[in-house]
């Protein structure tokens, strides 16, 4: 594909007839946006976007809106920002994602990524030093939910989520949970597409979903807090990645 393709054109082509972005914050519309371009323009990996002042031209937004979308995005994967050439395609989120999300909320749900990266990376770090017997046998029997939920063709991210919150429990801090507990609606949108996507694809990616959620429970099991916080934040990491092809 042309490199030129997704700077002029599209942007005179949005300007002429593309719809407004949605309601809501303004960079959180630019944002979707910003990926409601690369899917209506079919725009592939290492296709050049818009300029930053042909993005606000066509959001009717101001450059200082449309950069910090930019820096969120290139955060999330899904674009990259080249010095003196402009931001880049550098992953498109899954067509699959529409089943389970308006594009228009995918800014704030992949914020919920940075926040389980500080919160659940430390509350995997406490429940390896503070978890007793009883919590960690609650982990242990969540995580064979898990995997059989994970290995038959039923939904599983309500197992995913009582996983994730036996280890949030194990912390003994119930400030942790009260926050944890504020995500459920987003953490749970998540992990239902994030299994759904995991599972439209070749059977090593549901076993690497199963396999670093092992490696979270070792750690805590032999009570490696470093380790459990590393297991944790790869396993978000990761999950990030499986909502893009």
């Amino acid at each position: 594909m042309d490199a030129d393709k997704g700077s002029e054109a599209p942007a005179v082509r949005a300007a002429a007839g593309r719809p407004p972005v949605g309601e809501g914050r303004l960079a959180d519309r630019a944002y979707a946006g910003i990926v409601q371009l690369i899917n209506d323009d079919q725009l592939a990996t290492g296709d050049r976007l818009p300029s930053e002042s042909g993005l606000a031209e066509m959001f009717g937004m101001s450059r200082t809106v449309v950069r910090e979308a930019l820096v969120r995005l290139a955060s999330d994967g899904i674009t990259e920002a080249r010095r003196g050439a402009g931001s880049y395609v550098k992953r498109r989120p899954s067509a699959r994602l529409g089943a389970h999300m308006p594009m228009a909320d995918l800014s704030a749900t992949m914020g919920t990524y940075e926040v389980r990266f500080v919160l659940e990376a430390e509350a995997a770090r406490l429940a390896a030093t503070r978890r007793s017997a009883d919590q960690l046998a609650a982990i242990e029997h969540s995580l064979s939910a898990l995997r059989l939920a994970l290995l038959s063709s039923a939904p599983a991210h309500d197992e995913d989520w009582r996983l994730h919150r036996e280890i949030v429990l194990a912390t003994a801090n119930s400030a942790f949970v009260s926050l944890f507990d504020h995500l459920q609606a987003e953490v749970l949108r998540i992990m239902r597409a994030g299994v759904d996507i995991s599972r439209s694809r070749p059977p090593e990616v549901i076993d690497a979903m199963m396999g670093e959620h092992e490696t979270i429970v070792e750690a805590i099991r032999a009570q490696d807090a470093d380790g459990a916080a590393l297991a944790m934040r790869w396993h978000l990491s990761q999950g990030r990645k499986r909502l893009m092809p």
